[in-house]
């Protein structure tokens, strides 16, 4: 058993490099490597397990889907660029609180989304603009939108590597908040002191003129209600779900795009606001075709023993190695395998932990610190390459690697301290 298992994922992992190298493309080698491990297995052509495996994770695809859909459309509403006006307009002489904002603007739409690069599509481009007029040079700029991009992914309430590893551990994703939030708050704290420390801001008339105009009737009350409601129907499942109809993230998020639409100040037509959805779709299909092609390889892992066979191996590890592997490998999984290393690799590490006594709602969340940073990292690279398109980077992809280097350590030393000491951080779990 043991050696008819690990023959298939020789041939996997052989089969995953030769496709990535080919086909340029991590979801298609999945696929690729998921068929090719059916057919060493000897299940012959595994259209059923396909099948199954593209609807493992249906429920997280239309989670960060309806997510990016309400993002957009509060967006195309003129809100966001409303905030990041108010924001120059009134606190310009005051740098150090507009990083704090904008770092802050940066953080919702990956936060709503569970993607870095959602982020970088809704306000990236003009945060960067903001930075650069603040006195911030390309190369920090750069980073700044990355580090952010990245923290913005793990910010709660969808954190996509944290939902997949419990979704796959038989966890709850509840109490997840703060575990999150506090580490979070210290390394962007030490992000916005890293790349803004120096920065003389330009004129805030110069800056003014290079962001888009305030929509005629554009108020606090149509931008702050659909956050506001979105706040409360949250509140309102998690403390009072016994008294309401389950609604879900997804209906969620449709409800609060509705209102998004209602306080629009300038009335579009059904067809304007399709067009919007349409580019929501085009945003994020790359991350739902990652999503579904790690089901599809999950599912032909678990029926060949390759997904078991990982997970024995882990389990038996001596604990010690995974703290000194973990920020090498992780990472390095997450920029070949994307979301699909939090099943694959994250999970039988919660398995491990979780067998020794250890707080692994604590574990879930140091884990989903390190996998980001693999964003950057070959083959994929898919918020770095995002990030350099938008921000208009022309430096080498090195020097942006450099440029992110030493926030992006201090995440992982972060991270790190809270998988070792997981139990002393328990008192942050809140259920």
């Amino acid at each position: 058993m043991y050696l008819q298992a690990t023959i298939v994922l020789i041939a996997m992992i052989a089969t995953f490099a030769i496709s990535s190298w080919k086909l340029k493309s991590t979801e298609l080698s999945m696929v690729v490597t998921a068929i090719v491990g059916a057919l060493v297995g000897g299940f012959g052509f595994p259209a059923r397990l396909l099948v199954e495996g593209m609807f493992t994770f249906f429920d997280v695809g239309m989670t960060f889907i309806t997510a990016a859909i309400f993002i957009n459309i509060y967006s195309a509403t003129g809100a966001m660029d409303a905030i990041v006006r108010a924001i120059v307009q009134n606190f310009h002489s005051k740098k150090w609180i507009v990083f704090i904002l904008l770092g802050g603007i940066m953080l919702i739409p990956g936060a709503l989304t569970g993607a870095g690069s959602v982020s970088i599509f809704v306000v990236g481009g003009m945060v960067s603009t903001v930075l650069g007029y603040m006195g911030l040079g390309k190369k920090k700029v750069v980073g700044f939108v990355f580090m952010f991009a990245v923290l913005s992914a793990v910010c709660p309430p969808i954190n996509l590597w944290a939902m997949l590893m419990c979704a796959q551990a038989n966890m709850p994703y509840v109490g997840f908040d703060i575990p999150l939030l506090a580490p979070l708050l210290v390394i962007g704290t030490f992000t916005i002191i890293f790349f803004g420390w120096g920065a003389k801001p330009k004129d805030k008339q110069e800056i003014l003129d290079q962001l888009p105009e305030p929509i005629e009737g554009m108020n606090w009350i149509r931008i702050s209600l659909p956050l506001i409601s979105l706040v409360v129907l949250f509140l309102m499942q998690k403390y009072l779900a016994f008294y309401l109809p389950v609604l879900g993230l997804p209906l969620t998020f449709i409800i609060c795009a509705l209102i998004s639409i209602l306080c629009s100040p300038k009335r579009k037509g059904i067809k304007s606001w399709f067009s919007t959805i349409n580019v929501t779709m085009e945003q994020v299909f790359p991350l739902l075709a990652t999503v579904i092609s790690v089901g599809t390889l999950v599912n032909i892992m678990t029926a060949t023993g390759v997904r078991g066979l990982i997970a024995i191996t882990f389990v038996t590890l001596p604990v010690v190695l995974i703290y000194v592997a973990a920020l090498f490998f992780l990472p390095f999984a997450q920029g070949s395998l994307s979301y699909g290393s939090a099943v694959i690799l994250g999970t039988p590490i919660i398995f491990l932990f979780n067998s020794i006594g250890v707080n692994v709602t604590i574990v879930a969340a140091a884990l989903s610190f390190m996998f980001p940073l693999g964003d950057a990292l070959p083959p994929s690279r898919i918020v770095g390459r995002v990030t350099i398109s938008t921000v208009e980077y022309e430096g080498s992809y090195m020097s942006f690697l450099k440029a992110i280097m030493i926030p992006a350590a201090f995440m992982g030393g972060v991270a790190l301290l809270m998988l070792i000491f997981a139990n002393k951080f328990s008192f942050l779990v809140v259920y």
